[in-house]
């Protein structure tokens, strides 16, 4: 599982033409699944994110944690995350999780973050997006699951 963590202002996304997830102060999530991945990995993320102290505190340094600045979340699902580059110009998305196996994570994903009364917006898995970030600082910030959860 990678996701890719962008600290912002304000966030949307838009299918359509129609906004249909959006906040104000937070992180948005880029979402990725691998083959096997598993619900462990989901707990593992969930819970580093909302607990990663990446806002600053009042001396200006990144000392505080979504939870602590009362921030919400846009969840973005994204398979293009384990493109592989390495033969020729045509990115191949073999690596990535098939949307029958990756939706249910994705789901699941969202429901844990939700759990930790986090107000949790949403694109449409599947859907053609259009996400609007207005990054903070700008502070990015990738991660991935693996065997060395903490």
């Amino acid at each position: 599982m990678r996701v890719i963590i962008q600290r912002s202002l304000e966030s949307s996304v838009t299918v359509d033409n129609k906004i249909v997830g959006q906040i104000d102060k937070g992180l948005v999530l880029l979402v990725g699944f691998t083959e096997g991945d598993s619900t462990t990995d989901v707990d593992y993320m969930a819970k580093k994110i909302i607990n990663l102290r990446i806002f600053d505190d009042d001396n200006g340094v990144m000392n505080k944690s979504l939870l602590e600045v009362g921030g919400s979340i846009l969840s973005i699902s994204q398979f293009t995350l384990y493109a592989d580059t390495k033969k020729g110009n045509r990115p191949s998305y073999i690596k990535s999780l098939t949307a029958t196996k990756a939706e249910p994570l994705y789901d699941l994903f969202n429901k844990k973050l939700r759990e930790k009364d986090v107000l949790v917006s949403t694109g449409i898995f599947g859907a053609d997006m259009k996400v609007s970030i207005l990054n903070d600082g700008p502070v990015t910030i990738i991660l991935e699951s693996g065997d060395n959860h903490d």
